[in-house]
This record gives C-alpha cells, sequence and structure tokens, in this order.
C-alpha cells in the first residue's frame, strides 16, 4: 500500500527527528563532562595525597640545606615525618608545589611520591623486622645561642651551619640567662664557653693580644653589671639557671669546651678553683678534694690541671698528648641503635655514614673513664676509651654534647677563616649537629620497653 505524506506531516517529523538528535548530542556531551570532572577530580585527589619525600641517603645533594628545608616546613604548620635509618634518614610530607620549588630554590633534592609508594614505604619503615622507624616532627623548635657579643676569636660551627641551612636563632647572652630569659627557647645551643671563669685559659698564649684583653673587659664588666663580685661567679649562677631549666625540659647541645667546663663549674660549685691573674685571688688548694660530682651531668671522678699556664681544664679531655693521631687516620664511629626502642639516640645519630671524620678542639673528646654509667655513649673512637658524642637526661630535659671545634677543620687556630659550607654540603660531622636541631620538634613517643 502506497501512504502519501503531506508538507505539515514532514516538518512535524523533521522537528522530531532534530529534538531526538539534540538530546542525544546533549546527553553525550554531559557524560564526557562529567568525565572530564571526575578525572580532574581523580588527578586533584591523587595530588592531594602525593607525598615529597627528601632523601638522606648519597643520592642527596645537600644534606645540610634539607635540614633546613625540613624546619622551613615546620615553620607553615606542616608536620614531617622523619623515615629513622630509612634512606639515611629521610624525611617525607605532604607534596606541595610551594615546597618542591623551596627544594629546588635550596639544591635540596627531592621525589614526589605518590599515594601508594607511600605507603609502601611506611610499611617498609614500619615492619618489625626492619631496623626503621617513624618520629613525627610537630613544631619548630625555638632555638637559642648562647654566645658573647662578636663571637671572637672563635666562629662557632653551630651558627655556622644554621645559617647555612636557613635555621632562624636567638642570640643570647649572660644578661639574658640571669633575666630568665631561657624559658623561650626550646633548644639551647651553649658557644665554646669557659664556665669556669678562666678566659679560655688563654692567659699564657694570648695575654697581650687586643681580644684577649677586650674579651676580659666584657666578662668583667657584665659580671659588674649583674651584681657579681667576680667573672667567676656570674659563670657559675649561668650554668645554675641552665641546669634548671633543662631539669624543666630544655634541650641542651655544647660543643668543645663548653662540655666539660659546664660539669666543672657545677662540680665546683662551692670551690674556687680560679688563678689569681684569672679573679685576683689565690685557688682552694685542695680543690680538687672539694669537687661535688653528684652535681655534675655527665662526668665524675676527674681531677682539675690547676696550672694557669697549661691549656687543659681537667683530665676529661682526650688532649693532644694522648692522641698524637695522624687526621688521615683519625675517625670516630656511630653507635647503632634499635630505631623502634631507642628512637632519641636514632635520631642524634642519622647519617649517611657510620663513620664519621674526627676533629680537634680544646676539648676533643672525653675519656670513657670519667663519664658516668647513665650516659649514653653516641660515638667513640673503636679501640680507644675516647667518646666523641653523647647524650643524657636530667629531670624533664636533655643535653647532648659533642667533643671537637669544627667538624670540617681539623685544627682550628685562632684566627682561623669561617669554615665554608657549601664546600661541604654533605658533612657528615655537621648533620649531627643539625640532628640535634630538629631533635625538640619531634613527637613523644612511648618507650617500648
Amino acid at each position: 500500500m502506497n501512504f502519501a505524506y503531506s508538507p505539515a506531516f514532514v516538518r512535524v517529523a523533521r522537528a522530531s527527528r532534530a529534538h531526538s538528535l539534540g538530546t542525544r548530542a546533549l546527553s553525550i556531551s554531559l557524560m564526557c563532562g562529567l568525565l572530564l570532572l571526575g578525572m580532574l577530580a581523580g588527578r586533584t585527589n591523587a595530588h592531594a595525597q602525593a607525598k615529597l619525600l627528601i632523601p638522606m641517603d648519597v643520592s642527596q645533594s645537600d644534606h645540610l640545606k634539607s635540614y633546613g628545608v625540613a624546619y622551613w616546613t615546620l615553620s607553615r604548620n606542616q608536620n614531617v615525618d622523619w623515615l629513622l635509618n630509612y634512606r639515611g634518614g629521610a624525611f617525607m610530607t605532604e607534596y606541595s608545589e610551594t615546597l618542591a620549588a623551596e627544594c629546588r630554590i635550596r639544591g635540596v633534592s627531592f621525589e614526589q611520591i605518590d599515594a601508594a609508594s607511600a605507603a609502601r614505604i611506611y610499611a617498609e619503615v614500619q615492619n618489625e623486622g626492619n631496623n626503621m622507624d617513624v618520629v613525627r616532627l610537630e613544631k619548630q623548635p625555638r632555638v637559642g645561642v648562647y654566645v658573647p657579643p662578636g663571637f671572637k676569636p672563635w666562629d662557632d660551627a653551630v651558627t655556622l651551619v644554621m645559617e647555612y641551612a636557613e635555621i632562624p636563632y636567638t642570640k643570647i647572652w649572660d644578661e639574658e640567662v640571669i633575666n630568665d630569659s631561657l624559658a623561650r627557647f626550646d633548644w639551647l645551643h651553649v658557644h665554646h664557653e669557659d664556665f669556669t671563669g678562666q678566659y679560655g685559659k688563654f692567659f699564657a698564649s694570648f695575654a697581650t693580644a687586643p681580644w684577649y684583653i677586650q674579651q676580659v673587659a666584657l666578662l668583667e664588666s657584665t659580671s659588674k653589671k649583674l651584681g657579681f663580685r667576680k667573672v667567676s661567679e656570674l659563670k657559675k649562677a649561668v650554668v645554675e639557671k641552665i641546669r634548671r631549666w633543662i631539669g624543666e625540659g630544655g634541650f641542651m647541645f655544647a660543643m668543645c669546651g663548653a662540655t666539660d667546663t659546664f660539669d666543672i663549674a657545677q662540680a665546683a660549685q662551692n670551690t674556687d678553683i680560679c688563678d689569681v691573674m684569672f679573679d685576683g685571688d689565690a685557688p682552694d688548694p685542695n680543690a680538687n678534694g672539694k669537687l661535688d660530682f653528684s652535681r655534675t651531668f655527665a662526668f665524675e671522678n676527674f681531677s682539675l690541671v690547676m696550672n694557669p699556664y697549661e691549656y687543659e681544664y681537667s683530665n676529661i679531655d682526650c688532649d693532644a698528648n694522648y692522641r698524637s693521631l695522624d687526621p688521615a687516620s683519625d675517625y670516630f664511629t656511630l653507635f647503632d641503635f634499635s630505631a623502634k626502642y631507642d628512637p632519641v639516640p636514632t635520631m642524634l645519630t642519622q647519617c649517611h655514614v657510620n663513620v664519621v671524620r674526627g676533629f680537634l678542639g680544646q676539648t676533643t673528646a672525653f675519656h670513657k673513664e670519667f663519664i658516668k654509667k647513665s650516659i649514653l655513649l653516641l660515638g667513640e673512637k673503636e679501640g680507644s676509651d675516647e667518646v666523641k658524642y653523647l647524650h643524657g637526661n636530667f629531670g624533664r630535659g636533655t643535653f647532648t654534647w659533642y667533643g671537637g671545634h669544627d667538624p670540617e677543620d681539623y685544627r682550628h687556630a685562632v684566627g682561623d677563616p669561617a669554615t665554608d659550607l657549601s664546600l661541604h654540603r654533605n658533612s657528615a660531622g655537621y648533620r649531627l649537629i643539625l640532628n640535634n636541631v630538629l631533635f625538640p620538634a619531634a613527637k613523644k613517643k612511648k618507650q617500648k620497653t
């Protein structure tokens, strides 16, 4: 049967077909749009879950500035995970283009890790069969440096490395300590200070040097200003303030002569050990017999060197006569700790090597026989009684002491130029200092023992 279509019917049919095609095209367009949005959302979600890993093994281009990046991240209220014993003590945190750019600017090697890869890393680190663990860093430590105005004649390894790593710090000295300003800080580095009041025992060699004369004048005027009769009395008062601050939860780090002289000052709190050229009167002739070792942090049963012309405070120090080593063969070894059971010493010894080059100082290292049994040894010269690096607790706080003056200048002398750390970006010896700077940022974990 033949059908004839009227013009009106044809127009209606065409309109209906056009509407159907339009609806279909709109549906396809909407589906594509939703799919694209889903893909973009997935990418955004994956990007949000990505991690930024800063390796701290030999692949790292600048170990020292890596600590500065970690500190900078904390300053932006972003947590950082310290992966103990994983790739040299790597840092991992949330990825952002801003953080990646900061790493590039500072010359720090980093890797962008997706969520699945990050999960695998965490699983590896937390596996009970591996000597690794995760410590969360939650806040930027407030860093203070106890240092005399002018820094001369010594430059200081700690301030050098914090400036290189771009970690901010505040300088304080005797007046601030006596006036209870320590409460503003979580972490305190003690410059190469002589807490015994003997001006570093430089009298024999530098009594007429302008810098020595200026140092004595500054110390004497400061002690009088603060109401003390002698510099030695001022220093004992400073030691007591620092001692109290540590007991209340502070973290103290010291190097070179600020280590043993701190304990000497504590042991000699009620005894005059300074000769006439240092404080105007003679020392107690029985000073060694009056030392109170119950007050000291790390050392006991030591004897003072009472000769004012000898460049040594006590027999704690492994001095040049004892050591007489060739610099090429002078190394110390870091102890290996259980990351899961002993996270504190593990943090303090994180390094890309376990054997570190030695270096001298007025106090180079410590004879083991004078170290209290309660002290944790972190680094020693194998085959000897020489301890380079130690850690201990006092009250709610801790102290870490590191022998020697400059990890990259074996025999640093008065007047020598400061070390250029851009030439030592991967210094193992300087890494130990920076481990201590980040230490107070760690979230406290319950011991497993």
